[in-house]
């Protein structure tokens, strides 16, 4: 048989034997092509006479679906920077600013102080990082960085030296009888010279809850204005460091030691020894832990020593800057539940929502996107959107682009939400851009409208048939969402739509979705 690929190709002889049957296979179907042989094969990659370092060292832990124990075990006679490498979620999501292995390797040099940035992680990679920075002779405590302090020295505003913009607007995006709160919020980036591109994220720094912050308070029976040194290395009145620099939502284990140490009653003692082993309930908060503890005395500043640093939140921009000037828009979903009697809020969220008026201003930095979440480089190629909920929000900024580009590539855009009378974001504009003929198609699922629930997912398997057909044209594949559920539903979708349209197995069409994503085809945005 007459091979396929050409000699140059970076396969083994197995590998090679395989690719060479799949494209046999694929150019003998009928309902394909010649242009979408081309296009399907244009998922192998282009010989290279550039050595690729990166090529040379495997990263078997990088995978989030691994448990950490299983990470930490595959990346154990590892140097200290894969060691923390594997500690982290594996998103590479960007919400620290890095992806997984530079977020690593700068702790491992010194360079970034907060241990705390991998919010998708959570405790156990905290904890973890902790162990391994103990275990290394550093110091294991982020008890002094230096996200949100402007620097006089530094050129331009960035993450650590963010910008003071003025919220322009939060406008509702639900109607009246939804059950969610998700705000449209526009931001001014005049006189800043920030400039973002579709796909970027913007980092906001939030700032707690005041009634939260005094309630603290008056739970320590404290001086709400004893000066304290924040977790961010400034000195600041106690309830203003609660307030602007202190995270009041992820009690430390550096907070249950000291509490721990101050309490006389041996059953309260016990269930923080059980918090300390274990890990606190889902949704404790420093003032929870407070309250277990009541009849425990500490001071303000042994209190604020043991809080992580409040970190910014990022956000998906929704937004083009070709379409919108120097606005930057985001979409934001209202975080606020009971729970023991007591209303929590999202910090950043609610500040958008509820706290910072028109006029005002927030802390802000754009993060630029990893691993190519952006439009197709080139104006013709098709894109495939997956958005559910906020999940929307890039898409509105790729339409946009190419709106303002007068880009010919088709976009098909897949959405869903709750109920469509009440939670069908961005509706109108949606409708304006089918009507130009941007948005070519659009799929939606609103999952409590009917008997059964309809999730994206579902929709993309009724349309099984087109969507292989847009992917052998060489459309590319974006997904914007929850990681853990939303992101793997859609992944396990397409994989079956491959295998079955395709006609190959479910490991061939994990090898195609695979090199999908290793040609930029396949790109997400998850967290």
């Amino acid at each position: 048989m007459t091979s396929l690929i050409p000699d140059t190709a970076p396969f083994n002889e197995e590998q090679r034997a395989w690719l060479n049957g799949f494209f046999a296979g694929l150019m003998g179907l009928q309902d394909i092509n010649a242009q979408s042989i081309e296009s399907a094969a244009t998922f192998m990659p282009a010989p290279s006479n550039e050595p690729d370092p990166s090529a040379h060292e495997d990263f078997p832990w990088h995978d989030a679906s691994l448990p950490i124990v299983d990470r930490m075990q595959l990346a154990s006679d590892k140097p200290m920077p894969r060691r923390l490498m594997a500690a982290m979620a594996q998103l590479d999501c960007g919400s620290c600013g890095y992806v997984c292995q530079t977020y690593a390797e700068a702790i491992a040099s010194g360079e970034e102080t907060n241990l705390t940035l991998c919010s998708p992680g959570g405790k156990e990679t905290k904890q973890m990082i902790k162990k391994l920075m103990c275990e290394n002779g550093s110091p294991a405590s982020p008890s002094v960085v230096t996200n949100g302090v402007t620097k006089p020295s530094e050129i331009g505003f960035s993450r650590k030296n963010p910008f003071s913009a003025k919220v322009v607007e939060s406008r509702p995006l639900n109607h009246e009888g939804s059950a969610k709160d998700t705000r449209h919020v526009v931001i001014d980036l005049s006189g800043s010279n920030l400039r973002y591109e579709v796909g970027d994220a913007l980092g906001v720094y939030p700032s707690n809850c005041p009634d939260l912050a005094a309630t603290i308070v008056r739970r320590l029976a404290a001086d709400a204005l004893v000066k304290v040194n924040t977790p961010l290395g400034q000195r600041k009145s106690l309830v203003e460091a609660l307030r602007e620099d202190c995270c009041l939502r992820d009690p430390t284990d550096e907070l249950l030691e000291l509490l721990m140490g101050r309490i006389e009653s041996a059953d309260r003692r016990s269930t923080l020894s059980t918090m300390l082993k274990e890990g606190v309930p889902e949704g404790f908060d420093v003032l929870d832990v407070l309250e277990v503890a009541t009849g425990a005395t500490v001071t303000a500043t042994e209190f604020v020593e043991t809080l992580s640093p409040l970190n910014p939140r990022l956000y998906s921009i929704a937004s083009s800057m070709r379409a919108v000037g120097n606005e930057v828009h985001l979409t934001v979903g209202k975080v606020v539940y009971e729970r023991e009697g007591r209303v929590r809020k999202g910090v950043a969220s609610t500040m958008l929502a509820e706290r910072v008026s028109a006029g005002e201003t927030v802390r802000v930095f754009v993060q630029k996107n990893h691993g190519g979440f952006t439009v197709p480089p080139d104006p013709s190629t098709p894109m495939i959107m997956v958005g559910p909920g906020t999940g929307i929000a890039p898409f509105m900024a790729f339409l946009q682009e190419r709106a303002a580009n007068q880009n010919t590539g088709d976009n098909w855009l897949f959405f869903g939400d709750q109920h469509e009378a009440f939670d069908f974001l961005y509706q109108n504009e949606l409708g304006e851009f089918q009507a130009s003929g941007v948005l070519s198609r659009l799929d939606t699922a609103f999952s409590r409208d009917g008997d059964r629930k309809i999730y994206v997912q579902d929709r993309m398997r009724e349309h099984g048939a087109e969507l292989w057909s847009w992917l052998c044209r060489g459309a590319h594949f974006y997904v914007c969402g929850d990681a853990s559920r939303m992101a793997a539903d859609v992944d396990r979708a397409l994989t079956e739509i491959c295998s079955i349209e395709g006609k190959m197995s479910l490991e061939q069409a994990k090898l195609f979705i695979a090199q999908l994503g290793a040609d930029g085809r396949y790109v997400r945005d998850v967290y």
